[in-house]
């Protein structure tokens, strides 16, 4: 595993085939902006830059608009994100118990920081205020999976769990 942050991919490798079939789904749809943006990042993973260019002139409206959608929301990310996405809490009840710590040995691990991700795709990290369980504090999760009293160690258990996973 290279431990270089992901590259935007260049343009002419992104097949536009799904992004037509998105936006002719919801054409006629008013307010078909979002749903399209959705549509778009939950196939290609993120929002490329030559799908935005092609929402806006298939839906007639400036690239500006959705430059504006995709930086307002903060679902929506214009780089490529890893298939596991590492988000440690560094709220209140966390920060008390030790999570930098935790912060810390995994961008030791994974050689990323916070809201970087692998150059392999597979891992995103991100730091977050609260993950709603301060009483399992320090806490981690992986994707859907929820790691509560986190320990340096069981950065290293985790680290190993989800590099034997596939990747897709």
């Amino acid at each position: 595993m290279s431990n270089a942050p992901a590259e935007e991919i260049p343009a002419e490798e992104i097949d536009l085939t799904d992004a037509n079939h998105i936006i002719d789904k919801y054409l006629t749809l008013p307010g078909n902006l979002m749903p399209v943006l959705q549509g778009i990042q939950d196939s290609y993973g993120f929002v490329p830059k030559p799908t935005i260019e092609l929402v806006a002139e298939r839906l007639n409206v400036y690239p500006s608009q959705i430059y504006g959608v995709l930086t307002f929301y903060s679902q929506f990310h214009m780089k490529p994100r890893g298939r596991y996405i590492i988000r440690v809490c560094v709220g209140t009840a966390c920060h008390v118990q030790g999570a930098e710590r935790i912060v810390d040995t995994f961008f030791g691990r994974l050689g990323i920081g916070h809201a970087e991700t692998s150059e392999d795709l597979r891992y995103t990290f991100e730091k977050v205020a609260c993950l709603g369980a301060c009483g399992m504090a320090p806490l981690a999760m992986v994707n859907d999976d929820t790691f509560g009293k986190m320990t340096v160690q069981r950065v290293d258990e985790i680290v190993e769990i989800y590099n034997q996973r596939p990747m897709k």
